[in-house]
């Protein structure tokens, strides 16, 4: 594959609902502009971009893939993103490495949530946009009425260029709105012709907003438009081009995949209309300070890349996907790592196509290239000269909102699990693996149950090891309401030396989480080099309380009293003596403790009863409502742990992807006693059974 320079290089992320074509769209322009051979599909398992056996096996998109469509001598590297909302991170590391959004939603069913998330990636990378209306040739298709409802929901900046020929029913080709060209399709050949008579008017009036989107680019324009004098092709084409740079036309595009009809003409107008990566400066920081640097997305600049996604082969290794976002990348450079300030070695440059490889010695600015088994290199990293080391604009991953523990099913896999998991975390950042040493479980979360279905999928698949998921263990607490004096004498004769040790303990409240232990020994019943033994006693026996064997939290301990023996005492002695009055808590009142998390749920306007409704139902408090952006609220709330199993499930299901949410601890707090109830009986259970 040659090298193009940076202004005939156009990267176009593919965004949009499950289903809407993405995939297909990708595989039809490799396979106009031959770079395939043959037209895959995806009931088949062998299209170009979904090739990872998860993806053949669901039938849907689970990673962004890589195709670069060579096209008219042009570049277009094409990212096929996942549809479904699990995905995001891999639509999100996507969008970071293009300047165009090409959005796709099918002629029948519209605007989906999909089309709204695809608009919010886009919008807040502030790139180009466009939309593809796609599958014109289904039944109740209506392109018409897509375009209605994409006006009202983006405003009157979405402007038609194509639109479907349609005769009895069935689609047979486009009229190019802005060139004044019909393609009529037949059997996938495409013949360029005149718009028939019956659709010039319609061309007519779904070009006048188009001239007059032209004429508002510019002042000169704006004048010959009101004095009623034609534009020529090089204006509009250069207004079109501004108009859609700027973000006042977004231009919407038809075509079928299947059919091969409209595919050339889009790459085409993606070459044409829309911006190359050198139209956008790179802003960048010099590692390790705040000093703003700017520069020109060129060859001849120095060089910066962000490694946007990661990939682990089986064969090859790790693979690191840069977007080189100035200077050249050159296969014998050695760049800088600003994260780990280490230098690694290019030594191995590759362009991908889908999981085909082409070997390459470099990579321009703007274009999009994979290196491997680079040493401590990691997603989001940003890769420069030695000399002049840089740090640029991070990727912000969603952050996981389930977490499931992990158990194997076969006794001695908890290395080969460990092992798989840290691997796969590497390729997808918003997963993540935690060991927890209170609950001892290996906990592993993401953005959603499908999303941990096919990490453990693939944990079997690529690590031969199979996984059982259960609920995580609360982590619950325990304290006292009452003051209690105990006492605790430990005394053991057999034969020589015996063990005596004997304490006297006031146990009460105390307004700190951690154990307050004080002493108030008169008189010396308790020599003073016994003390610390007391005290570490008790430490030990705090990590299980007495209730249901969780730790005990909010206690003070004050040492009043006791006795010795000469011989027979040592601070072994009365450790245990401190442990016998530990565990005469349970007549001080002893109550459960339950984690209370503080939530922000980010929801449209319309759930807003639903939302609050269901948290009342969880045991709820909500402290506030506000405003957010175009028509959504921010619900605060703090809820119990417990009550928040499944809610990205749950809350996905009420507001049909719509909502979002964060939560974090906020506190402890005393649980129902009904409910402890239950818990303590389970407790018991486990403790019986081990």
């Amino acid at each position: 594959m040659k090298n193009y320079t940076t202004t005939n290089i156009r990267n176009v992320v593919l965004l949009g609902h499950g289903s809407s074509g993405k995939t297909t769209l990708a595989e039809a322009m490799l396979f106009l502009s031959k770079g395939i051979d043959r037209f895959g599909n995806i009931n088949d398992g062998n299209t170009t971009c979904d090739y990872d056996p998860e993806e053949i096996r669901r039938k849907f998109s689970i990673n962004t893939s890589i195709a670069p469509v060579l096209w008219k001598n042009h570049k277009l590297n094409i990212l096929d993103t996942p549809g479904y909302f699990d995905f995001e991170g891999e639509v999100k590391c996507a969008t970071r490495a293009a300047e165009i959004a090409l959005i796709l939603l099918t002629a029948k069913n519209g605007i989906e949530v999909g089309t709204e998330k695809a608009w919010g990636y886009a919008n807040e990378r502030d790139i180009s946009r466009a939309f593809f209306v796609t599958k014109p040739e289904e039944d109740h298709a209506d392109f018409f009425k897509v375009v209605e409802d994409l006006k009202e929901q983006f405003g009157n900046k979405v402007l038609p260029f194509h639109f479907p020929i349609m005769e009895d029913g069935e689609f047979k080709g486009i009229v190019d709105i802005v060139y004044k060209k019909a393609y009529m399709v037949k059997d996938k050949v495409t013949k360029v012709m005149d718009i028939p008579a019956e659709y010039l008017a319609k061309t007519e009036e779904l070009r006048e907003p188009i001239m007059e989107a032209v004429a508002e680019t510019e002042e000169e324009l704006m004048e010959k438009y009101f004095e009623g004098e034609h534009f020529t092709d090089e204006e509009i084409i250069k207004g079109l081009t501004h108009g859609i740079e700027e973000d006042s036309i977004f231009p919407v595009f038809c075509g079928s995949s299947m059919l091969l009809a409209g595919i050339d003409v889009l790459m085409d107008e993606l070459i044409s209309l829309f911006p190359s990566p050198a139209a956008y400066k790179v802003h960048a920081v010099k590692a390790g300070t705040d000093e703003q640097v700017v520069l020109n997305p060129s060859s001849d600049e120095k060089f910066a890349g962000l490694v946007f996604k990661t990939m682990v082969d089986a064969f090859v290794g790790k693979i690191s996907l840069i977007k080189v976002c100035s200077g050249e990348l050159r296969s014998d450079m050695t760049v800088i790592n600003s994260r780990t300030t280490d230098t690694e070695k290019m030594s191995n440059l590759f362009f991908v196509k889908g999981k085909k490889q082409e070997q390459t010695d470099k990579a321009v600015a703007g274009d999009i290239v994979a290196v491997a088994k680079l040493t401590d290199t990691q997603t989001n990293d940003t890769l420069s000269l030695q000399s002049f080391p840089l740090e640029l604009k991070k990727i912000d991953f969603p952050q996981p909102s389930i977490s499931l523990a992990v158990e194997p099913l076969a006794k001695g896999d908890e290395d080969k699990i460990g092992s798989g998991l840290s691997k796969l975390s590497d390729e997808d950042p918003t997963f993540r693996v935690e060991n927890n040493p209170e609950t001892k479980q290996l906990l592993i979360s993401g953005l959603g149950e499908q999303h941990i279905d096919v990490i453990t999928s693939k944990l079997k698949a690529k690590y031969g090891v199979s996984v059982k998921l259960t609920d995580p263990k609360i982590p619950y607490r325990e304290t006292i309401k009452k003051k209690l004096e105990t006492e605790g004498k430990h005394k053991k004769q057999s034969g020589g030396h015996g063990q005596y040790g004997h304490v006297k303990v006031i146990f009460e409240p105390g307004e700190e989480e951690d154990l307050v232990f004080e002493e108030k020994i008169f008189g010396g019943s308790v020599p003073k080099n016994y003390i610390p033994a007391v005290e570490k006693g008790l430490r030990e026996c705090i990590v299980k309380g007495v209730l249901a064997g969780y730790p005990m939290v909010r206690l003070k301990a004050t040492l009043i009293d006791g006795s010795y023996h000469d011989v027979d005492s040592s601070e072994m002695a009365f450790k245990i003596a401190s442990s016998l009055a530990y565990r005469k808590l349970i007549d001080a009142s002893p109550v459960l403790l339950e984690p209370i998390m503080s939530c922000e749920v980010m929801i449209p306007d319309a759930y807003l009863g639903d939302i609050i409704g269901d948290i009342n139902k969880r045991r709820g408090r909500i402290l506030g409502m506000h405003p957010a952006d175009k028509g959504y609220q921010k619900v605060i709330a703090e809820v119990p742990h417990a009550e928040m199993f499944k809610y990205a499930t749950d809350l996905r299901s009420m507001t049909q992807g719509r909502g979002s949410f964060t939560m974090k601890l906020e506190r402890y707090e005393e649980m129902p006693g009904n409910l402890a109830e239950k818990v303590v009986a389970a407790s018991k259970r486990e403790g019986e059974e081990e």
